[in-house]
Parts: C-alpha cells; structure tokens; sequence
C-alpha cells in the first residue's frame, strides 16, 4: 500500500506544477501568447488533482476512525473547496490569471493533514449538529478565500489600469494589453466580488447560528466566550459593515480591498490560527 504522505505530495506536486505551467502561459507569457480560457486538458487536469485532493479530504476527515479537524485539516478543506468552486465558475465566466493565485495556495495545504494529523476531537464532535457547523464553516472559509484572492486580482488589474493610457472612450473598465486583456471588465469582476462576499456571509452567518445552537445544546448556554467566539463576532461585524458600506456608500477598490483583508485575517484567526497554536505550539485541544 502506498503511504498516505506519498500521496498527499503526489496532490501537492500537481497542485505545484499546474501552478507554474498558468503562471507562465497566463501571467509571463506575451499577448498573443495567452490562451482564451482553459484548454480541455488543462481543466481536465485540475479536475484531476480536485478529485485526488477530495478523496485525500475524505479519507483524513470523513472516512477517519475518529474525527481529527484542526488547522491542517481545515486549510486543506479550505482550500480544495476553493479550488472546487473556481474550477465550476471557469465554466460560467473567464478568470484568466487566477490560477497562479490559488493553485500554490493548495499546494502547500495539501500535504499538511500527513505532517500535522492533529488530536484527536471529542465525542460530542461526531454529532449531527457539529458536522453540519463544520461544513458550514468551510464553505465561508473557501468563499472569502476565493474572494480575497479575487479582490487581490482585482486591485493588480487597477493599479494596471491606471498606470496604462485611458482608452478612446474614457472607459475605466478598458481592459489590459497583457495576459490580464481576456479578464471581464472591471466594473464585472467587481459585481462578481460583493456576490462572493455576500454568499460567504451568509454562510458565515449560518455558521455563527449553529454554533450558537450546539453550544445551547451541549453546554446549557448559547455562547462560549472564547478567543474563536470574539473573532469570529469581529470577522463577521467587518464583513457586515463591508456589505453595508457597499450598499449605502458605494465602497469599491481599495476600501473594500482593506475591509476584506480584515475580516478574512480575523476570520483566519477564529478557528485556523487558534487550532494551530493549540495544536503545534501548545500541542494540546
């Protein structure tokens, strides 16, 4: 039988390798170089590696004897998701020039349940309620990763933009000479990033309810005052004022940059910093 840790480098190689083959045809490759979307083989492969990476996801936290979830675990959830959806929305809208930012990211979590397989959680954890929190989380883990990663593509393409020489018309939605001339305009992928943000608040939203709702059922009361609980109620207040300031105000560019960079570090912190702590320097749950 084939070591688990082969296997997990296996995914992370790919991952690594796909990373650099869309980092120098999309992002170093010269204009009439860039390919119009992905070729069959390149989304073929990506498919691929998702599905190595979600049998690796299954095996390390479905298909375990006993539930082990902490941050390795979680990145590497995280980020298969992540790549999961952008590999669906390439069939709906062109990214060109996303690969490059998301496909290291997951190599680097592929591999981290083998090196770090966490300690073991409590029984309580194989509930029903605590799954369906879990998931939950995820999805608002790998929606506002997909959308700091979008945000950061976005304020690349303006500092690009307005660097280069207006077009004819004035349109500031002009797109790029460059690998970046195939991306939607502007003002789209701008849409498309307070359509991710909002989708991934609600699911946060979901997250902090059921998290409420298990803890009134194991612990008797609705919220456990912990460092998780302090920055996820922060996170969530920051993504909340993001969406109304978008909503009454008009934020856009780098206000929206800053306040989604914010909530998605305390975000990190509720859970995926906390874990790490706990497990690797504190090496306890």
């Amino acid at each position: 039988m084939v070591p688990d840790i082969v296997i997990h480098a296996l995914a992370s190689a790919a991952y690594a390798g796909l990373a650099w083959h869309f980092w120098n045809t999309r992002w170093r490759a010269a204009f009439d170089e860039v390919p119009a979307g992905l070729a069959g083989w390149e989304r073929a492969a990506l498919l691929a590696v998702v599905a190595l990476h979600g049998w690796l996801v299954a095996s390390d936290v479905l298909l375990a004897a006993e539930l082990r979830f902490g941050f390795a675990q979680a990145l590497s959830v995280t980020l298969w998701l992540a790549v999961a959806m952008y590999w669906v929305e390439s069939l709906f809208l062109r990214l060109d020039g996303f690969e490059p930012l998301i496909l290291p990211l997951a190599a680097l979590a592929a591999p981290l349940p083998a090196a770090f397989p966490g300690i073991a959680n409590p029984a309580h954890a194989a509930g029903f309620e605590f799954k369906l929190h879990l998931l939950l989380a995820m999805c608002a883990y790998s929606l506002f990763t997909i959308a700091i990663l979008h945000a950061t593509l976005m304020a690349f393409v303006e500092r690009k933009l307005h660097r280069s020489r207006p077009s004819a018309a004035g349109d500031g939605d002009a797109l790029l000479a460059g690998p970046f001339s195939r991306l939607p305009p502007l003002l789209t992928l701008e849409r498309l990033l307070f359509r991710l943000i909002g989708t991934a608040f609600v699911f946060l939203t979901l997250t902090l309810l059921t998290g409420i709702a298990f803890s009134e059922t194991l612990f008797g009361r609705a919220l456990r005052f912990d460092h998780k609980t302090l920055f996820a109620i922060l996170s969530w207040s920051t993504f909340a004022a993001l969406l109304i300031g978008r909503y009454l105000y008009g934020w856009r560019g780098r206000t929206a940059l800053r306040w989604t960079l914010t909530g998605f570090v305390l975000l990190i912190l509720a859970y995926v910093g906390s874990r790490f702590v706990l497990e690797v320097i504190l090496g306890r749950t």
